[in-house]
């Protein structure tokens, strides 16, 4: 759904610049209302993140392109804001660190490198996995999850798409259906928005529980 074009936006191109503002307006809360109904969904991953990490397990941010670089974001500010050790940290992002400012077309789709990744931080019973894909079936973000869970690892998915493959593999998936963009395909906008919001909800649900609030 969220890669779907919509034929409302099919001539967005010729409309006032105002029209357009009230659009993504109006597409950014969509994005809160799909977030408000994952509620009940992003407390049980909370509390089961929360039993894992107080016996030192890390946490785990894994994902590709937007997704990938919102999850970064998340990891990137536990440290400053919540005392979060970078030993307890780990980044898993389709086509590595340089993605998060570069293209990397294509390394979504390598299956085996989210198994790789995953392999190469020896994750454990103890870990959190936090997988976020806009479109559910991400393959770096699934062999990434898959692996984790083989390992023991609690796993958590945050998507938008339903029924979607991640959704089936995460211990806990917690779904925002945003449905299509504005511009079609552009996660960045309504499923970006979603995530990052649950993101911020989630760790911070975490660190409180753990005492770092």
């Amino acid at each position: 759904m969220t890669e779907v074009a919509s034929q409302r936006f099919s001539d967005f191109d010729q409309w006032s610049t105002r029209d357009m503002v009230e659009a993504m307006y109006e597409g950014q809360l969509v994005a809160m209302a799909a977030v408000k109904a994952s509620l009940s969904a992003l407390t049980q991953a909370a509390d089961a993140a929360f039993a894992r990490l107080k016996h030192g397990g890390r946490l785990v941010y894994v994902g590709a392109g937007t997704s990938g670089r919102l999850a970064v974001q998340d990891g990137a500010e536990l440290g400053p804001t919540f005392g979060w050790s970078e030993d307890r940290l780990v980044f898993c992002m389709a086509g590595g660190l340089e993605a998060l400012t570069l293209s990397a077309e294509g390394a979504e789709d390598i299956y085996e490198d989210g198994v790789a990744q995953i392999s190469a931080a020896n994750i454990e019973k103890n870990d959190v996995v936090i997988g976020v894909a806009a479109s559910g079936c991400t393959p770096f973000t699934l062999g990434a999850l898959n692996e984790a869970k083989a390992r023991g690892a609690l796993c958590l998915g945050i998507i938008n798409n339903p029924d979607a493959p991640i959704g089936g593999v995460a211990d806990h998936a917690i779904l925002a259906q945003t449905g299509s963009e504005l511009i079609a395909g552009s996660t960045r906008m309504k499923a970006g928005t979603a995530q990052k919001a649950i993101l911020n909800m989630l760790s911070t649900a975490i660190m409180t529980r753990l005492g770092r609030v």
